[in-house]
């Protein structure tokens, strides 16, 4: 029996930032009872043009939004950077690298680019500040940078988003759980860990007494 949990997400999601503290403890309780995370890149945007003054203070809204209800940090002053474009691919497309090179990295890449992205107002849609967060997740920095450009790891992350959209998931954060591949939805959006807890804990006990 094959038995998982599927975090649907885009590390640039504000949402899936906000949602980052529950689904650590949410993927603990599962890694207890033996079941492991598999992290899938949502791509919630392609924006090529720079944040303009009115789209920035509309995303900072936003923001303040996921801070009052989740208690997430923002930095409000240096969170999108002049000349930063809303394209999530390329920090999606550092989660599939990761994924590839170490999965015990994917996690801990995924909050370098985070923490990067809301707390330190890096540009991470830039290939040298993702391979620096990759380096500091304790990839190498060379073997990251090697494949994140390859057309290998394009395609690996374009298939992830083709795998989201037929599925139809519109919105994330989404966590499924998989046993057998047969998909359960423990939730598409957010939702707090008092929750969630309890569904999961339903859902690991059955695949226990399966």
């Amino acid at each position: 029996m094959q038995a998982r949990l599927l975090y649907v997400m885009d590390p640039l999601c504000s949402w899936c930032w906000g949602f980052a503290p529950v689904l650590e403890s949410l993927a603990q309780q599962a890694a207890a009872a033996g079941v492991g995370l598999h992290v899938v890149a949502g791509g919630l945007r392609r924006d090529t043009q720079a944040v303009d003054a009115a789209a920035r203070e509309r995303y900072l809204g936003y923001w303040r939004a996921v801070q009052q209800a989740t208690g997430q940090s923002f930095n409000y002053e240096l969170g999108l950077p002049a000349g930063f474009a809303y394209d999530t691919e390329p920090a999606c497309r550092a989660l599939v690298t990761a994924r590839s090179l170490d999965l015990e990295l994917v996690w801990p890449l995924i909050k370098q680019i985070q923490q990067g992205f809301y707390q330190q107002g890096l540009d991470v849609s830039r290939a040298n500040v993702l391979a620096d967060l990759a380096e500091q997740a304790g990839i190498a920095r060379s073997e990251f940078a090697e494949a994140f450009d390859s057309a290998a790891l394009r395609s690996a992350t374009a298939a992830d988003f083709s795998w989201v959209q037929d599925l139809g998931i519109a919105g994330f954060p989404t966590l499924l759980a998989e046993r057998d591949g047969q998909l359960a939805l423990l939730t598409n959006g957010y939702q707090p860990l008092q929750a969630l807890q309890p569904l999961l804990a339903r859902w690991l006990e059955r695949v226990a007494n399966a």
